[in-house]
């Protein structure tokens, strides 16, 4: 064992003479490794590092141990002066060219590593080759010689790359729009509205914020499509009391697929409606065994515990009118702006913009419909002008020919898990009116409440009387309606609809 011990620690000390380099005796260096260095004098230091091991015999190298203090350091590797690394140093078309092979992800996240790649990654002869490896090559046209190279759009440095993500949006959006051309002549929004927001994995959420300025955002637990419009309603959620619920927002986010738990990443959120709550409080409306049903302006209803303060759920009614641009296409804080389509001016018409309508109209709870109709030919005289209100009779109760049954009774049903009820006297009314181009004009989906009317408005039913109102700033939808008792169902027998006359200037560029 002593003679393998020795064999070490000769080899041991053969490399430290090949590889050491002594110090001067003037010069005095720190030794790495445990201890200090000796002071002038020999004096200090650690004495057990000048012990000899016991039982060392090395041969070839003299008897006595080397002090501590004249050890050789390792020598230091020396750095350039310049803090360019090799790669910075090398010419940038060797770079660019390197950068060439990189896919956009990477390309992107070179871009954030130093100014120098900032600069290459953003190249436009880089982009362009991008480009037209995936659009394939562009079609050039002769322009006109500009004098400042600086002032032509076409020039400015990183077009290629803005231009590239700019094809890439485009071409998203257009594999989605191209289902949404096919109208229904019916109702004047895309037949493959629900398709589309199911294929591409749109959701809602809703954000409550209460009077203290905490937020609980919370996903949708149940939706529900019908022709023209979307309930939507959340529920289980950690809602704060009704009563310091201070606004409420709805965002929709476009969801993509997870392949596990952890795969959560953060989505775009479109900002859809927003309602101050304090600002414009909510009205009762009925209640049922167990919770009461508020109803609140922009399509909401809350459902609220009897005898608490406790939000049993939220539900918002969205209609289908752009709810796939407004789903997507909008920003965290502000909705979607739709684009505005203003018909040409006919001065050959005195009345242009007070005929041709037509409407479709659903009147619905989150379960069933209850009425459905499709209405043309709407107009309004200008005598009949009244109150800033464009009057359209849709059925008129002195023409018995219009009047029709009701499908079912009027409620709004509910379910929470184990639990489930209805609210009598409850619905929602979904209503498109479509101008004489058959665009939709005005788009309607809110929750809507049944009241005994006051007096009897029409003389040929012998049933207690009924009134559904809705009121917003672009209009007012008056129904009324009648129990016939013996046959236990609802008849229509009045529906008018009222629309701005500062809605109808505005788009069809009049002063009425």
């Amino acid at each position: 064992m002593a003679a393998g011990r020795g064999e070490f620690f000769r080899s041991f000390l053969t490399g430290l003479d090949q590889a050491s380099v002594w110090s001067p005796p003037d010069e005095r260096r720190p030794v790495r490794g445990r201890g200090k260095p000796s002071r002038p004098g020999g004096s200090g230091g650690d004495k057990r590092s000048n012990r000899r091991p016991k039982g060392l015999c090395v041969s070839g190298h003299d008897s006595s141990w080397p002090p501590l203090e004249t050890k050789a350091e390792f020598p230091k590797m020396k750095t350039p002066s310049s803090k360019e690394n090799l790669l910075e140093r090398l010419p940038h078309e060797i770079l660019i060219k390197i950068l060439s092979f990189l896919d956009v992800s990477s390309l992107c996240c070179v871009n954030h590593v130093s100014k120098l790649f900032n600069r290459l990654a953003n190249d436009d002869v880089l982009w362009s080759h991008i480009y037209t490896s995936e659009f394939g090559s562009q079609s050039w046209r002769p322009k006109a010689a500009v004098d400042d190279v600086g002032s032509d759009p076409d020039r400015s440095p990183g077009r290629w790359k803005r231009t590239y993500f700019r094809s890439i949006e485009a071409q998203h959006l257009n594999k989605w729009k191209r289902q949404l051309r096919d109208i229904s002549p019916c109702t004047g929004l895309p037949r493959q509205t629900e398709w589309v927001l199911k294929n591409l994995n749109v959701c809602w959420e809703l954000t409550v914020c209460d009077s203290y300025g905490r937020e609980a955002t919370m996903e949708q637990s149940k939706v529900y499509f019908f022709e023209s419009s979307a309930i939507v309603r959340w529920s289980g959620g950690s809602f704060p009391l009704y009563h310091h619920i201070n606004s409420i927002q709805v965002h929709g986010v476009r969801k993509e697929p997870q392949h596990s738990p952890k795969d959560r990443k953060p989505c775009w959120r479109s900002l859809i409606s927003k309602l101050d709550v304090k600002t414009f409080p909510g009205r009762y409306v009925g209640k049922d065994r167990v919770l009461k049903l508020m109803q609140l302006n922009s399509g909401f209803s809350v459902g609220v515990w009897r005898g608490t303060s406790v939000v049993a759920f939220i539900m918002v009614s969205l209609h289908f009118h752009r709810l796939v641009e407004r789903s997507l296409l909008g920003s965290p804080v502000c909705p979607y702006s739709e684009p505005v389509d203003i018909p040409p001016v006919d001065d050959a018409d005195p009345e242009f913009g007070l005929h041709g309508y037509a409407l479709h109209f659903v009147l619905h709870s989150t379960g069933t419909e209850i009425m459905s109709g499709n209405f043309n030919l709407l107009s309004c005289r200008r005598v009949h002008i009244h109150h800033g209100l464009v009057e359209l009779k849709v059925i008129d109760r002195f023409i018995l020919s219009q009047h029709r049954p009701l499908s079912g009774s009027i409620k709004q049903t509910w379910k929470i898990e184990s639990l489930e009820g209805a609210v009598e006297n409850s619905c929602i009314i979904t209503l498109t009116l479509l101008d004489e181009f058959q665009k939709p004009f005005w788009c309607v989906s809110a929750p809507t409440c049944l009241s005994r009317a006051r007096r009897n408005l029409s003389s040929d039913y012998s049933g207690e009387q009924f009134v559904i109102e809705h009121r917003e700033a672009d209009g007012q939808v008056k129904m009324t309606l009648v129990w016939l008792k013996e046959q236990k169902q609802f008849f229509l027998i009045s529906l008018t609809v009222y629309v701005s006359v500062r809605k109808i200037n505005r788009h069809f560029s009049r002063t009425y």
